[in-house]
């Protein structure tokens, strides 16, 4: 390695140039240097200044080295001004490229940073988005392209209040004028209204968008959709609830049970006993066909509170659901053509299997139907519409009726034990007893599969049966209904 030392014109203080009039004998010079000077084998050395970056003064970024001319003679004043004007001017052209690089150097950081930053913001579950000082949105995550329907393309640019409903965007103004316009506001389980006519719900942090100067250019808006959260939560709140209420309910079904067996006997046993007197007086016969009438109700109650909380032992085997709905179908074809009801089914004939205890889910299937036909009791052209169909994994049964529909106020309640809005039956309906849905809803969740219910008052009541697909497919041959068929189900009035 050269020790080129001696040309340190900062170091050494050298102005101009150097002159080595003979390269290969300078003995002024240390013996590595020396050599160095030798190898060169150059007579010239001029630097190439540039202005120091802080401070007065130059600094030398290069060194021109030249020899003698073609002709053996050494450089002229004349060659050595021309050629000190010269290293100045390559002095700033090195400077200059080395700007550059370190110039480019930093866009490349600043984007590989830019788009990890961005890497970030789309990758995260939550929509995100930020309007300027004039409520137009300046940017548009991936998630709230999915949340909202709507391409980034056709959000930026718009003023907010052309995108977002009218509720959300008094919401943001009252934070933006409010106290907390310097700081995060969160609006939580706000209703969204979407695009789409879906309405989801959602935590929403409003916080300003701020420069390193702490001045304020607009505002972040993130969107925690929190739908389905509050739904699963909801399903384990009523599971917990079902679950304390079906130990309850077994403690209690087994201690009424003794007493109205004694009572059932003895009923039956003074009826036995009393007929010479009832043929002489006919109000006896009444009142003790009421007692073991409602002894019967009594002992109904307690079956469905035996079934509400009996839990475990079940077997489960591969299930056809299109067939199980067919042959529940049969079990109940005289009870809807006795009511005028028309059933009409739409089955998936490629339905995949589940996996199921056929007994369990055809209970719930009878549950839905006969609350069905409870329903529409006494109206005329009554119909229950059956479907099923499946994807990504799931087998999903629905069943529709065309009744009078659910209250909302109610809605939110059907599945909770001993409610039931069939208090004041009409003839030919039975007074219900609550526990037909909670049982329901037990079952679906022994089965890992999910019971909604939609209803609009007038209109009709939906149940969507929603359950994880075996590995097997059926292979059976699916025939619907017969034409004309008097059957129909409402699975609204519980």
């Amino acid at each position: 390695m050269l020790d080129l030392h001696f040309l340190d014109f900062d170091r050494l203080g050298s102005n101009d140039h150097i002159f080595l009039e003979n390269p290969q004998q300078v003995l002024r010079l240390p013996n590595a240097q020396q050599r160095s000077a030798r190898l060169l084998d150059l007579n010239y050395y001029l630097p190439c200044r540039v202005a120091n970056r802080v401070g007065a003064g130059a600094r030398t970024v290069a060194v021109i080295g030249l020899g003698r001319t073609d002709d053996g003679d050494f450089l002229s004043s004349e060659d050595m001004e021309v050629l000190s004007s010269l290293a100045g001017y390559i002095g700033i052209a090195i400077q200059n490229a080395q700007l550059y690089r370190r110039l480019e150097q930093k866009i490349t950081e600043f984007e590989q940073l830019k788009e990890f930053h961005e890497n970030i913001v789309e990758s995260i579950h939550i929509g995100v988005f930020a309007v300027d000082l004039n409520d137009r949105i300046e940017s548009w995550n991936a998630q709230m392209e999915v949340m909202y329907a709507k391409p980034r393309a056709e959000a930026i640019g718009q003023p907010l209040a052309a995108i977002f409903p009218a509720d959300f965007i008094a919401r943001f103004d009252s934070v933006r004028e409010g106290h907390a316009a310097q700081g995060t506001h969160t609006l939580y389980k706000f209703r969204l209204a979407l695009p789409t006519g879906e309405t989801r719900v959602a935590n929403i942090a409003i916080a300003p968008l701020m420069t390193r100067d702490f001045a304020v250019v607009g505002r972040i808006i993130l969107v925690d959709d929190i739908t389905d959260r509050i739904e699963l939560e909801a399903q384990l709140t009523q599971a917990e609830k079902l679950s304390s209420i079906g130990l309850l309910a077994a403690g209690v079904a087994h201690e009424v049970n003794t007493p109205l067996a004694v009572i059932s006997s003895y009923t039956q046993m003074l009826a036995k006993h009393m007929r010479p007197m009832m043929a002489q007086d006919a109000r006896l016969s009444p009142v003790l066909e009421k007692i073991t009438q409602q002894t019967f109700r009594a002992s109904e109650i307690v079956n469905g509170l035996l079934n509400f909380s009996r839990t475990g032992g079940t077997e489960f085997a591969s299930v056809d659901l299109n067939k199980l709905l067919l042959d529940t179908l049969t079990l109940l074809d005289h009870q809807f053509r006795a009511a005028n009801i028309r059933i009409e089914t739409a089955l998936d004939r490629s339905l995949p299997r589940i996996h199921g205890n056929e007994g369990k889910l055809q209970q719930v299937v009878l549950n839905l139907l006969l609350n069905a036909r409870d329903a529409m009791h006494g109206q005329s052209n009554a119909r229950i519409w059956i479907a099923t169909e499946h994807s990504a994994g799931r087998v999903v049964a629905v069943i529709q009726d065309f009744g009078g529909g659910i209250e909302p106020e109610h809605l939110h309640r059907i599945y909770d034990p001993f409610f039931t809005t069939k208090t004041k039956p009409r003839n030919g309906q039975h007074k219900g007893t609550g526990l037909g849905l909670a049982v329901s809803y037990g079952i679906m969740q022994e089965h890992g599969g999910k019971m909604q219910a939609e209803s609009q008052v007038g209109v009709g009541t939906t149940f969507r049966l929603e359950f994880p697909a075996a590995a097997l497919r059926s292979t059976q041959p699916v025939e619907g209904a017969p034409a004309g068929e008097a059957i129909h189900a409402a699975a609204g009035s519980i």
